[in-house]
């Protein structure tokens, strides 16, 4: 039962907002999708308006902080992390079902590699089809050529999205997306957390070029399985959320000093 191990492995972090209808799907699969790590959620409502508040007072089995207005995704988060106390975190997206055995699978491997600070499950979508969430680190092309015709944008995507490879066996990646990434709370605590000055957008990225520059793998783990609804909150092209987004990818490509070439990693890896 939740709350029984005063020390969990595993702290899950899920960020909400105007989402009650998603969130209890997500957190009704966390016990099958955990078993057997002793594990702890952490909810943070960023300002919702729908009946999430009264949905949340009748869980006494988490965690909960509650925001008064929507303070971004990076923020949010981080006070998630802030709260957590497991040895290892996952973020996970409110628009998320974690198979049976997912996030056990993800705690397990990086338990077994001491080098690795951070990985990511499949994601699939509800029909099942396979979402491309391990990628190549983004450039500014890449940012305009997926907003090309569909013909010329799935050439730039095909690139990024390593979609030439099966996506069968676990790799090192430059980075996985934020619906779902478990990370060792080591390597975060070295590298410090989410990066706040992101309201929402390349914080993921962010945080995994963080961790390849300070010495940590990256990985995707293909064997734990994640359903994802992906939701596409900055589709409409004129949208606030949308100009955020965009400004938080000039903020990422100024941070880290490039534009049209992908960053270089360290070649060597962190001794076990």
């Amino acid at each position: 039962m939740l709350g029984a191990v005063p020390e969990p492995v595993l702290s899950i972090v899920i960020l909400t907002w105007d989402s009650r209808a998603l969130l209890e799907p997500c957190l009704a699969a966390l016990p099958a999708a955990t078993a057997p790590v002793a594990w702890e959620v952490v909810v943070v409502d960023n300002g919702s308006c729908d009946d999430t508040a009264a949905f949340l007072g009748r869980r006494s089995d988490l965690v909960v902080i509650r925001n008064s207005r929507n303070r971004g995704v990076a923020p949010a988060r981080n006070q998630g992390l802030r709260a957590a106390r497991g040895a290892f975190v996952a973020l996970l997206d409110v628009d998320t079902v974690a198979a049976p055995g997912a996030l056990a699978t993800l705690v397990t491997f990086l338990q077994g590699a001491p080098d690795v600070g951070l990985v990511g499950p499949k994601l699939v979508g509800p029909d099942g089809r396979l979402q491309y969430s391990c990628r190549r680190f983004p450039t500014l092309l890449d940012k305009i050529g997926r907003r090309l015709p569909a013909r010329w944008g799935r050439v730039f995507a095909a690139d990024v999205e390593l979609r030439s490879w099966d996506h069968a066996s676990a790799r090192d990646v430059d980075y996985v997306i934020g619906a779902c990434q478990v990370i060792r709370r080591s390597a975060l605590d070295e590298v410090g957390l989410l990066d706040e000055r992101i309201f929402y957008g390349p914080e993921d990225v962010d945080l995994c070029l963080r961790l390849h520059r300070a010495g940590w793998r990256v990985v995707y783990v293909p064997q734990a399985l994640v359903m994802h609804h992906e939701q596409r909150v900055t589709r409409r092209l004129l949208s606030r959320l949308t100009a955020r987004h965009v400004q938080a990818l000039g903020y990422y490509f100024w941070k880290h000093g490039y534009l049209l070439r992908r960053p270089s990693v360290p070649g060597g890896r962190r001794a076990a």
